[in-house]
């Protein structure tokens, strides 16, 4: 299967920011539980995997590049080094897509899909921990209810974050 490549691949990558890594794996920890109550068929999962374990990829080289992991250097770095990956291991199915999603996935007003949607919402579901919960819960609300559009991706955040 492609999903252990591509993970020991990012791996190899973040090897010197590990905390890359652990984004990473609850990223995709979260999109697989948020396709397992949505109607997803299994190519569609696939890709959305890849994205999951690819999204913040570019973010080495943007920091090599431009001292910085700003999402805009992520996206504009992330696309080459997945499609290199991508191609090592021999994935070579919805490419472009995986390249679009990846180099865009800081930017809300491009997605364009339930993949899109789902990679948005688990990578926001990891953010939003950094949040406290107890004091902001009225900002935690409004960012679940302005970007979750999945009913699993909006029931888990309210589980996780809204108290009461």
């Amino acid at each position: 299967m492609f999903k252990e490549k591509i993970i020991r691949e990012m791996k190899e990558v973040f090897k010197e920011i590990p905390f890359g890594v652990e984004h990473t794996l609850k990223v995709l920890q979260n999109a697989e539980e948020i396709m397992k109550d949505e109607n997803i068929g299994e190519e569609e999962k696939e890709l959305i995997r890849m994205v999951a374990i690819l999204h913040d990829i570019g973010a080495v080289e943007a920091q090599r590049k431009y001292a910085s992991i700003e999402g805009v250097y992520q996206e504009k770095e992330g696309p080459g080094v997945a499609r290199e990956i991508l191609k090592k291991v021999g994935f070579d199915k919805n490419i472009d897509r995986i390249c679009f999603i990846i180099g865009n996935h800081h930017t809300p007003s491009k997605i364009d899909g339930i993949d899109f949607q789902i990679q948005w919402e688990a990578d926001l579901l990891e953010n939003l921990t950094v949040m406290d919960i107890q004091k902001q819960q009225q900002e935690i609300k409004k960012c679940i209810d302005d970007n979750f559009k999945t009913s699993t991706g909006k029931k888990i955040a309210y589980e996780r974050f809204i108290l009461g």
